[in-house]
Formats: structure tokens, sequence, C-alpha cells
């Protein structure tokens, strides 16, 4: 029953942009489900769904591992908060970060999904980024600097 649950409530908010857990408990009943909010509630974080601005600028239910601009800005600020300094060696990156943030840091670079960046591995407290080409070191730089200020 609770699989059957999921899969309607993915559909729902696929179909619809569902605001609320309410909104989503209504339409579950009208599915047919019998639900509580506490239920919805549970659904919401074993679905791992995030809160996500829509076109209006209104706030609806996704999946968190959908891409999109909302993930992005995510990304963008995990760069910024970890950044501490970036040198480049032909088509290797160094980035060192603040002590702890380099995974962080390695994961968001990698999710952003850059066409000269082919991936990154991370420590503690640095990031090695390997690019396509020693020509896409410069393109690298001007993003993270971009982002970092």
């Amino acid at each position: 029953m609770k699989n059957a649950r999921h899969e309607q409530i993915l559909k729902l908010i696929g179909q619809y942009e569902i605001e609320t857990q309410e909104e989503l408990a209504a339409r579950l009943v009208s599915s047919g489900f019998q639900v509580t909010q506490a239920t919805v509630s549970r659904d919401i974080r074993q679905l791992r769904l995030i809160k996500v601005t829509g076109a209006d600028g209104r706030q609806h239910y996704a999946p968190e591992d959908g891409e999109g601009p909302d993930l992005a800005i995510r990304y963008q600020r995990v760069l910024k908060d970890s950044y501490v300094s970036m040198d480049v060696s032909l088509n290797i990156a160094v980035i060192h970060t603040v002590s702890g943030m380099a995974m962080a840091a390695a994961a968001a670079l990698d999710s952003l999904d850059w066409p000269e960046l082919l991936g990154s591995i991370a420590g503690d407290d640095t990031v090695m980024a390997v690019l396509r080409s020693a020509e896409d070191a410069p393109v690298l730089m001007e993003k993270m600097s971009a982002i970092t200020g």
C-alpha cells in the first residue's frame, strides 16, 4: 500500500504544483487513499521531496533528485560557502576549501554538469578537479570567480 501511495504522490506532484501537505493529502484522498497529515509528512520525508519555486514564484513539492534552477543555486551556495582559494596547472584545478567541506564542494562541482569539468575528487579541505583540456582552465576559473566573488 505504501509503495502505491508513494507512486501516486510522485504522479500527483508531477501533474500539479502542490504547495502544502494538506493539498497533497486531499489529492491522495480523491485518488482513493486514506491518509492522515502525519502519513503525508512521513511520505514526504521518505520520498525526499523538497519545495521548489515555480514560474509563478510560488513554492511546490518536487523530487529532491530533480535538476533545476533551485538545485543549481544550492550547489553554487555550497561552493561559495566552502571556497578558500584555487589554482590551476594545465588541466587540473586544485580548490582549497574550509576544513571538512571539500567533499560537499566536489559534489556540488560535479552536480553543476559544467562541460569543461570531467570530474573531481576530494579530501578534507582540498578538491582536485580534472578539466577536459588546459584551455578550459580560464573558463573554470571565471565560473568559480563569478560564484565566489
